[in-house]
């Protein structure tokens, strides 16, 4: 997939084919119906993706925007694997938010693109004061050539399915209902990075990855399945997702313990699989009462993996 940042990278876009535009945040069902739809709509060119970074929501909000269901970077790597052949980043900022309709339509969409087909979601709106509708791209598609469709909502489990309705469960600790509405199990990525090794320490050496602060999945310890690279697999593992109040730590960080695995990945990617909520985030008194608690951990979530295991051995 080609990244392109920023409006004054337009010229290196591939032009035609389908365009759809919105925040994708999360990839969800809803999403990839989307895309699904976009794709098979035009037999020739490519098929782009246009979102912000950051969120409209980011900017016009602040500190009181929701939070996230994916980061960027997750973002990026699921847009790629549902098939995207471009993803055109544009920063919100005052200059875009000002643009009016006419505008985003003529120098971003037609000037930028030249798109035969664009998609858009039931309830989007563009430009300044979110003037832009469904209506007026539609014109905007009669007057410079593009065909414009409008995706229906998608709905699973009796709801729409909707970045808001998984954030919701995420904050919950429901993993298991935010991933029903994903498509797939709630995942972060990132490049393991250098800790305290405290886990050494404590017999639980751990992969530490950093992640978005306003990501929304709730902070404490879950069983997880870690997909490692170069050959090593995906391994069944638990992590702790805080900031670690124990030893006084201030960023929010991913560690993540691989069951009967040990090596070493600084600098290296691994994505993880978060599958179910055990516990929230506490503090303890002492580094032996975490470690006690950590053994529990360990044993509560050996025990729900291989209950899930026999649960799909008996589903076949």
């Amino acid at each position: 997939m080609r990244l392109i940042r920023g409006r004054h990278n337009l010229h290196r876009a591939r032009r035609g084919g389908a365009v759809t535009v919105g925040n994708f945040d999360g990839v969800h069902l809803g999403h990839q119906a989307m895309l699904n739809r976009a794709r098979q709509a035009v037999a020739d060119g490519p098929l782009t993706v246009i979102s912000f970074e950051p969120r409209p929501l980011d900017y016009f909000l602040g500190e009181r925007a929701p939070s996230r269901v994916t980061g960027l970077r997750d973002r990026c790597r699921l847009l790629a694997a549902a098939g995207v052949d471009q993803f055109l980043l544009l920063r919100f900022d005052a200059a875009l938010a000002g643009l009016s309709p006419q505008r985003f339509e003529e120098e971003i969409l037609v000037g930028g693109l030249a798109p035969d087909y664009v998609l858009i979601g039931d309830d989007f709106r563009y430009g300044k004061a979110r003037a832009g509708s469904a209506d007026s791209l539609r014109v905007a598609g009669r007057r410079h050539g593009f065909r414009l469709d409008v995706m229906p909502t998608v709905e699973g489990e009796g709801t729409r399915v909707s970045s808001t309705r998984i954030r919701e469960r995420l904050e919950g600790g429901d993993l298991e209902g935010a991933a029903r509405l994903l498509g797939r199990p709630v995942q972060v990525s990132g490049r393991v990075r250098h800790g305290r090794r405290l886990g050494r320490e404590l017999a639980y050496p751990t992969l530490n990855l950093a992640v978005h602060e306003r990501l929304a999945i709730r902070d404490g310890v879950h069983v997880a399945r870690v997909t490692l690279p170069d050959g090593h697999g995906v391994r069944p593992a638990i992590a702790s997702l805080g900031r670690r109040p124990t030893v006084d730590g201030r960023r929010r960080l991913l560690e993540v313990h691989v069951f009967d695995w040990q090596g070493e990945l600084y600098g290296q990617h691994v994505c993880v699989d978060l599958l179910h909520h055990l516990r929230d985030e506490e503090r303890f008194e002492h580094l032996e009462a975490l470690r006690a608690q950590m053994d529990r951990d360990s044993r509560q979530a050996r025990a729900w993996l291989a209950e899930q295991t026999h649960t799909d051995d008996r589903a076949g």
